[in-house]
């Protein structure tokens, strides 16, 4: 199941490590910045690595079962 998350208005972006800590997939920034060297997260498809990765409207972001999409 794809999740929506909306950017906040006025927003053009969000970071990849801060998405993750705000949909609750990592507890801390440092949590989230490991998950993403650990090459446990796909962004539209393909393994990510980069932690401050500007995410857009149309962006799919997918971890483990976890899915969402940038709106």
């Amino acid at each position: 199941m794809m999740t929506p998350f909306k950017l906040k208005a006025g927003s053009e972006y969000i970071e990849l490590n801060k998405l993750l800590k705000i949909m609750g997939w990592a507890g801390s920034g440092g949590e989230a910045n490991q998950l993403i060297e650990s090459g446990f997260v796909q962004v539209n498809g393909s393994e990510e690595t980069q932690k401050r990765k500007k995410l857009v409207a149309g962006d799919q972001v997918t971890y483990e079962a976890y899915k969402v999409v940038i709106e």
